[in-house]
């Protein structure tokens, strides 16, 4: 199990790590005793988010719940839409990029051209701005992503994702973890998702993970692991097919720009022998320097067979607007959509509770 892989701590930060976590407990306390006070909205206010930095799949969780009620309610997605090169409330339309909207929210609005897509530093406010729309445009659903420590908003449902391989209850705070706030906040969930779960998680193990996580009566747990779909072309206008047939002999490099990603340099192996990985940091702007290492993998005088480039879904459309990609290996550079999947069913499923608690609320408001 994951706990055979010891998380590491930064211990020489504990008195950091003190003093932090008195400034965020406190800051809770002033929530808690309505001091400083959240705002609730008349519309569904479904917030995604986790207790801890990096990747826990946030993105894929709530392009899930867009699949799941898109058809059915108008829906809004509103991020804070991190690393992007504005300021303030922006609606995503036609001339949107990575670089006005971040590359989360802009890869939503890519895959949902029919939903609203919206980033705002300041959640309250980009929620009000929604909801002002004209009639036809007013969201009927709003999903907050990343939004659990924002508590200036109260959603209607707070979903907390923790990665199996770093659950929250094994966690510090920062810096010498990972969390952003104490474990009790954990409490605030309605919904806790354990993601990035193992092929191989059995019954007794999500029974052990909920003892240990010590959940209140009210919250439901739920185990999801990541699916990978089929290579897609980054620049399908400059490839003949939309997914190529790799022999064992072809080069593939793997260029990720996100938190954790080994799951996905394992992925990338079973296609070829030949995988090379070019890490960066999360969210990272490949620049022209970037840009040029890749080049010379291509480059490489003893390659045999033939070279790709293989990407994430999240890094793809960074690398869409780049303008230093050379137009002769644009039709080598592919990525790998994400979805998830859930793991074990519970008696109450992740749909039916969402859907029941939409309906819910809109008829209590009516």
């Amino acid at each position: 199990m994951h706990t055979d892989s010891p998380i590491k701590f930064n211990y020489w930060l504990a008195p950091v790590a003190f003093l932090y976590g008195i400034g965020v407990r406190f800051r809770n306390f002033l929530f808690n005793k309505d001091i400083l006070e959240g705002k609730q909205f008349p519309v569904p206010v479904i917030s995604i988010g986790n207790l801890a930095v990096g990747g826990t799949g946030k993105t894929p969780h709530t392009e899930y719940i867009i699949r799941l009620i898109k058809d059915k309610y108008k829906v809004a997605v509103l991020s804070r839409g991190y690393k992007r090169k504005t300021k303030g409330f922006i609606l995503a339309d036609d001339k949107s990029s990575s670089k006005t909207l971040g590359d989360e929210p802009y890869q939503m609005h890519l895959k949902f051209p029919e939903i609203l897509v919206a980033v705002d530093e300041d959640k309250r406010h980009g929620i009000q701005y929604l909801l002002d729309l004209p009639a036809e445009q007013k969201p009927e659903v709003i999903l907050l992503d990343d939004a659990f420590q924002h508590r200036y908003v109260t959603p209607s449902l707070s979903i907390v994702l923790s990665d199996y391989n770093r659950l929250f209850y094994y966690d510090q705070l920062l810096p010498v973890g990972r969390l952003r706030e104490p474990k009790e906040g954990i409490r605030r969930a309605d919904i806790v998702i354990v993601s990035k779960c193992i092929d191989e998680l059995k019954p007794i193990d999500c029974r052990i993970i909920e003892a240990d996580a010590n959940l209140l009566a009210h919250q439901n747990i739920f185990f999801t692991q990541i699916i990978y779909g089929k290579m897609l072309p980054v620049f399908p206008e400059y490839t003949e097919t939309d997914t190529p047939a790799l022999d064992k002999a072809d080069r593939l490099l793997v260029v990720t720009g996100i938190a954790h990603p080994e799951l996905f340099i394992e992925k990338a192996k079973k296609y070829t022998d030949n995988v090379t990985s070019l890490t960066f940091s999360d969210h990272h702007d490949f620049t022209q320097k970037d840009i040029k290492k890749m080049q010379a993998f291509f480059s490489a005088s003893d390659a045999t067979g033939k070279s790709y480039i293989l990407t994430t879904e999240k890094d793809a459309v960074r690398l869409k607007d780049n303008p230093h990609i050379p137009e002769e290996w644009k039709g080598a550079v592919f990525y790998l959509p994400i979805e998830i999947d859930f793991h074990i069913k519970n008696d109450l499923s992740f749909d039916e509770i969402i859907t029941k608690h939409i309906k819910t609320f809109r008829n209590n408001s009516i």
